[in-house]
This record gives C-alpha cells, sequence and structure tokens, in this order.
C-alpha cells in the first residue's frame, strides 16, 4: 500500500474537489492523460498544417526521398523524430485512457 503525506493528500482533494483521497488521485491522473492527449493531438495538427500531411506520408516521402525538401536537412530531420515522438506518445496515452475508462 502506498502513502501519501497530509499535505499531499489535502492538495490532491481539493484539486479534484472530492473528499475520497483514491478518487481523487485517478480523477488527477484521468485529467493528466487529457491533457497529454489534448496537447500531442495539436503537435500532430501543427504538423500536418506545416508539411501538408499526415505523418505516414511524410515518413514515405522522407524514405523514397520525395519531400519538396532536403530530407537530411536539420529541419527536416527534426520534425520527423519529433513528430514520430508525438504519434508514438498519443497512441501510448490512448491506450492507457482505453484501460482505466
Amino acid at each position: 500500500m502506498v502513502t501519501i503525506s497530509p499535505r499531499i493528500g489535502a492538495l490532491l482533494t481539493r484539486v479534484a474537489e472530492t473528499p475520497d483521497i483514491e478518487t481523487a488521485l485517478w480523477k488527477v491522473l484521468l485529467d493528466y492523460v487529457e491533457l497529454k492527449l489534448a496537447k500531442l493531438s495539436q503537435q500532430i495538427a501543427d504538423f500536418e498544417a506545416k508539411w501538408g500531411m499526415p505523418f505516414t506520408e511524410f515518413s514515405k516521402r522522407i524514405e523514397t526521398k520525395q519531400l519538396d525538401k532536403d530530407v537530411y536537412s536539420f529541419e527536416v530531420e527534426k520534425d520527423f523524430w519529433d513528430w514520430e515522438k508525438a504519434e508514438t506518445l498519443l497512441e501510448h496515452y490512448a491506450a492507457l485512457r482505453s484501460q482505466w475508462t
């Protein structure tokens, strides 16, 4: 069993607006997952707007060197890794949400 300090317990119950610590912790964690999903979805939408395509097409164009920019440029490589990270984390947090709800 995990114990938490009275200060953390009080903060959790105030933030979650519920007197039950376990319920408060679940609520805070689920809210965190929802915030992460929203942020990652926005990052992905920003990349899609910037490049005018979804990640799968962007990735294929890099692989086949059919992108309008140098596929080895810093901008393309950085966007590829950041975009792939956002896509991977979005899947991860979506899976966590589906397990908990």
